[in-house]
């Protein structure tokens, strides 16, 4: 179930795609509710949070907008909270998900939702796993009442299981393995993070998923799928106070589960440059130069994650960036160039470049291009006019994202799922705006260092043309 989304984090991938992610008995259940205005000028939705007694988080932004609605229901757990020897279980129950419950069999979901006009899907990311359904807004009821049902009943046949697997495991080999550039990122991600979970692909690799049981997908389901281990974010043309009484209906009876406490998983302290080589069936070459930096939950000033998203723009955010201009556009010495930073991660993340060389320029002469890039920002303060162009575009992009719903969805479910507010993005504006030219090139200095880098070369091997 689009699995390409856990190659790109909903909420802040660059290149600038960014949406800015049984019983409990009592008659009335006590909640919480905050209102938030989610707003940027005139433009007030207006936010509201509510807490199930069962654990439950609702998130509910009344946009009247058009007469539709999103609800995605996010559970806390994903590639990252996997041991070895189980990575991929979270994407595979993921599929088994869609595999029926008691009450609703087979693809009774995705059939029901089909009829009644609606589209939904699934994707699993390393923080955390998220179904959704878009649909006309009085339709509502159902998609809870679905989402409940197979929170709390999945089915998890073994037959099912096993013709599932299968695809899983289709999947990872179209996806990856027959793809050099996803199969050389994976490696890259692999080698870049020594003790961090962020190690291991999403996807799992090809060894466990064959050794997957559906009893590990049984207790996998038990330990994290319960309602005070998942946050629903409602977005549309929808009335707070309805929403939350559906989700009393339908939700409230759920029970509670112990969620297991996970141990802190940092990254361990570089120690010097990594460079790998991987001759692969490719038909161009192409570079990848990672940093290990910080994320907004694992910074220790708070500015710095900002201030990475504003050098990452800097070099990378369109056509007036330092990239495009210099590297693309002056020298042609490379094409395809993308910068990939996702600050609003659960661990320690990267900062990535990416290039093929061009014409008769080699890897060495591309390295060497970025690294020139980056060493002019250590040397240098950004101008201010620059500075305000890329504040000017950061401030565009994310107010943009507001016309779609489910952008505004993900942002909300994801900075929740990994133990941020939501109300993150609603200040993400006033940050990227106390980043000084300072804060740029101090980041610059601390971490685009060779002791944190991974230099990671695709090779094409001679003579091998890759899978059709």
């Amino acid at each position: 179930m689009m699995f390409q989304h856990t190659v790109q984090v909903p909420f802040m991938p660059i290149k600038f795609k960014q949406p800015i992610l049984h019983a409990i008995w009592v008659v009335g259940l006590a909640f919480v509710m905050n209102t938030w205005a989610a707003a940027t000028g005139d433009n007030v939705l207006p936010t509201y949070e509510y807490k199930l007694d069962n654990g439950l988080k609702l998130i509910v932004r009344e946009d009247h907008r058009a007469p539709t609605v999103v609800t995605q229901v996010w559970y806390r757990v994903g590639g990252s909270f996997e041991p070895n020897g189980l990575t991929g279980i979270s994407h595979a129950l993921e599929h088994m998900m869609f595999r029926g419950t008691r009450r609703y069999p087979k693809d009774a979901f995705s059939r029901l939702i089909a009829i009644n006009g609606g589209d939904q899907n699934a994707f699993t990311a390393n923080d955390f796993t998220a179904y959704y359904q878009e649909l006309e807004a009085n339709r509502l009821k159902l998609c809870f009442e679905l989402e409940a049902d197979r929170m709390n009943n999945l089915a998890l046949n073994e037959e099912d299981f096993l013709q599932e697997i299968k695809v899983v495991m289709e999947e990872r080999r179209l996806r990856v393995e027959d793809n050099p550039e996803a199969l050389a990122r994976e490696r890259l991600l692999a080698a870049a993070h020594v003790s961090n979970p962020y190690h291991h692909p999403v996807i799992g690799w090809m060894s466990d998923i064959q050794n997957l049981k559906i009893e590990d997908l049984r207790l996998w389901y038990k330990m994290w799928y319960a309602p005070n281990n998942a946050t629903v974010i409602v977005v549309g043309d929808v009335k707070a106070e309805e929403v939350f009484k559906f989700a009393k209906t339908y939700f409230g009876p759920l029970k509670p589960i112990e969620i297991p406490e996970l141990k802190p998983r940092k990254e361990s302290p570089p120690l010097g440059k990594k460079r790998l080589q991987l001759l692969l069936n490719a038909t161009v070459p192409r570079l990848f130069i990672s940093y290990n930096v910080p994320s907004i939950k694992t910074a220790t000033e708070a500015i710095e994650p900002y201030a990475l998203l504003v050098l990452v723009m800097a070099l990378d955010g369109g056509n007036s960036s330092r990239f495009s201009k210099e590297l693309t556009r002056e020298q042609s010495l490379a094409a395809g160039i993308y910068t990939t930073y996702n600050p609003f991660s659960l661990h320690e993340t990267l900062v990535t470049f990416s290039g093929m060389p061009i014409g008769n320029h080699t890897l060495e002469e591309l390295e060497a291009g970025f690294l020139k890039q980056v060493a002019k920002l250590q040397a240098e303060p950004i101008s201010e006019q620059e500075l305000k162009r890329i504040k000017t575009n950061a401030i565009a992009d994310h107010i943009y994202a507001r016309d779609s719903m489910s952008d505004q969805a993900f942002d909300l479910g994801a900075l929740e799922s990994i133990g941020l507010s939501w109300r993150v993005a609603e200040s993400y504006i006033e940050q990227i705006q106390a980043v000084t030219a300072n804060d740029v090139q101090k980041v610059a200095q601390k971490y685009l260092t060779p002791e944190r880098q991974t230099v990671l070369e695709l090779i094409p091997k001679a003579g091998i043309q890759p899978h059709e």
